[in-house]
């Protein structure tokens, strides 16, 4: 027959316990005290060795600190421009058929079904002020071709309405022929932003540049 524990004894064992687990831990709180004590010490080490390495240090007041905010740049949208300028590349084609667009006249003119006769011969007379000029002297058809697109794209997007391109007279080509002329004509037709185009005025450029109506942007 097992001899019964009397509750003294259970006491006693608790006791024992609870004094245990506290002296475990304030040995770790003193651990730990020691640790940042030597942390501490440490860091005031370095400091001191500074301050004899460079001298006294007197810290700037704060209402003298200059307080910097950096601007982060705006996003560049590379690949959107990137995938407008292969777009670009591929509608404009030099294989249109422009001849049956364009009008009967000396200068080739064009002008889209809802534009009247009359927005023509405004054009024609100057009527809207020139808002931006595209000079495509000295670039090769691939390189004129892309700029002509970028900057009609550019201008629509601008809500400009009146613009000038300048594709020479052909004096400095061989055969003195004036190779983006035609081509120019033919681009220009296939950017759905254009509206009308006609030779320019001698004072502006004759038959070396074209004044070119857009379509407002909505």
């Amino acid at each position: 027959m097992k001899a019964q524990s009397s509750p003294l004894l259970h006491s006693l064992q608790d006791l024992k316990l609870f004094q245990r687990e506290l002296s475990q831990r304030r040995q770790l709180a003193e651990e730990e005290a020691a640790r940042k004590a030597a942390a501490a010490r440490a860091a005031d080490q370095e400091r001191r060795l500074f301050e004899l390495s460079v001298g006294a240090i007197t810290p700037l007041p704060a209402h003298d600190r200059a307080t910097q905010h950096r601007v982060r740049p705006m996003p560049e949208p590379l690949q959107r421009e990137a995938d407008e300028r292969l777009v670009m590349q591929q509608a404009l084609s030099d294989d249109f058929d422009v001849e049956s667009l364009l009008e009967t006249d000396d200068s080739l003119s064009f002008r889209r079904p809802e534009i009247s006769d009359e927005v023509l011969r405004k054009l024609r007379r100057g009527h809207w002020s020139l808002q931006a000029q595209l000079d495509l002297h000295g670039l090769r058809r691939d390189q004129a071709r892309e700029a002509l697109g970028s900057f009609v794209q550019d201008c629509a997007r601008r809500g400009l309405r009146c613009v000038r391109v300048v594709h020479g007279k052909g004096n400095g080509s061989p055969g003195r022929e004036p190779i983006l002329k035609a081509k120019v004509r033919r681009w220009l037709v296939q950017k759905q932003q254009v509206l009308a185009f006609v030779q320019a005025r001698a004072s502006d450029g004759g038959s070396g540049a074209l004044m070119v109506l857009l379509q407002q942007a909505d």
